[in-house]
């Protein structure tokens, strides 16, 4: 029976993935070969010996260790597109929001509590300082066609009738299929720079990102652009988004990130991190992270995982054993030797790499007995070694 310790409450579908009858969950579990986490902070937790995988439900993992997880082995998996829709419906309301100052119409229509009869009166004089234009027929473009950008771009095409300009270099085949005709992919960024009235970022945050909303970039916007943010907060420079809002080179600022810089800024609309809070998105990433641990747990399976490389696996014809270890040359030599200089057959043999690390899965006709196992363990740059 697998042990699963659960660090945040974690929705009741994950029970549908991990039966009573082969999984033991909890969140006081001392001794878990896996881990479900939402947004608990794990960079100071000690991670136990019996620890094999992490599971976050949601699609950032900078709450978790990733560098030590990978140094013993650990793998960690995330829930990309579990929470697209939640996120995709949020951004096609930062459009209006935006767009037409509806946040700071609703902040000023109550302050005029108490004028009793007087408010239509009111109302029709002062709504003109809030009026914007309408999205239709305008250019939004989208920086990041994954999951969430492919779903927002095609909305914006289909249902908005907005024209649509896309950009993302390293766009997957399956985020490709699923883009509208009607959405024009653009060769680089400055593309959607010059011709945007709307622009929505959906990239991941790395040193390449980082500031990606920053003075050159702000330079090369239309004016009164506006500027939708729903994926990481340090992807805007502060002090140049703040000029540029006060100026008007940026007309408004929509962001799911609040942070102390942001909060005040002119014309800077900032949801409170509302992105994947809807129950069917709970639900989803959920259930996509305790299916991840199963597969993983259960044979080996790896899909999603943000430092293994991806090997995805059928029904096991033998017995299988599993090593985690450097991606230096030699490795799979010295473990086909190992295996090979105890007289058993390898019937299958998958060997995938990513980055510093690679995993080799093998299907051998017997089971190996200790010895062997220690043997795997005990070969250089060996990081973990299983076997079911």
């Amino acid at each position: 029976m697998y042990k699963i310790q659960t660090l945040n409450a974690i929705s009741d579908v994950i029970h549908e993935e991990l039966s009573a009858e082969n999984y033991l969950i909890g969140k006081e579990e001392p001794v878990p070969e896996g881990i479900l986490v939402r947004s608990a902070d794990m960079h100071e937790m000690e991670l136990p010996e019996s620890l094999l995988a992490i599971a976050r439900a949601g699609a950032g993992t900078n709450n978790i260790p990733i560098d030590e997880c990978t140094r013993r082995g650990i793998a960690v998996f995330n829930t990309p597109g579990a929470n697209a829709n939640a996120v995709a419906e949020l951004v096609i309301c930062g459009l209006m929001l935006g767009g037409r100052n509806v946040s700071g119409g609703i902040q000023w229509a109550q302050t005029l509590k108490g004028q009793g009869d007087a408010v239509p009166k009111l109302v029709e004089k002062g709504k003109g300082q809030f009026a914007g234009p309408e999205v239709r027929g305008k250019t939004l473009g989208v920086i990041g066609l994954g999951a969430i950008g492919a779903l927002v771009a095609n909305a914006a095409a289909q249902g908005l009738q907005m024209n649509v300009l896309g950009y993302d270099p390293f766009i997957s085949v399956e985020s490709a299929w699923s883009l509208s005709r009607a959405v024009r992919h653009c060769a680089s960024m400055d593309e959607i720079f010059a011709n945007a009235d709307y622009i929505t970022v959906h990239v991941p945050l790395n040193d390449g990102t980082r500031g990606l909303i920053g003075p050159a970039n702000l330079a090369k916007m239309k004016d009164g652009v506006h500027l939708l943010n729903f994926s990481r907060a340090e992807l805007a420079d502060a002090d140049a988004l703040s000029a540029a809002l006060e100026s008007g080179k940026v007309a408004s600022y929509v962001t799911d990130f609040p942070t102390e810089a942001v909060l005040g800024m002119k014309n800077a609309v900032v949801i409170p991190h509302l992105g994947a809070s809807t129950p069917e998105s709970e639900e989803n990433c959920a259930r996509m992270a305790a299916r991840e641990l199963r597969e993983y747990l259960e044979n080996g399976q790896i899909r999603n995982s943000v430092n293994l490389p991806e090997i995805l696996l059928g029904h096991s014809e033998g017995v299988r054993i599993q090593i985690i270890h450097g991606n230096e040359p030699g490795m799979v030599s010295a473990i086909s030797a190992a295996i090979g200089a105890r007289k058993i057959n390898i019937n299958n043999m998958v060997n995938k790499s990513r980055k510093d690390v690679a995993v080799t899965v093998l299907e051998v006709e017997k089971a190996p007995d200790a010895r062997l196992l220690t043997e795997l363990m005990a070969l250089p740059n060996v990081i973990r070694v299983r076997t079911w």
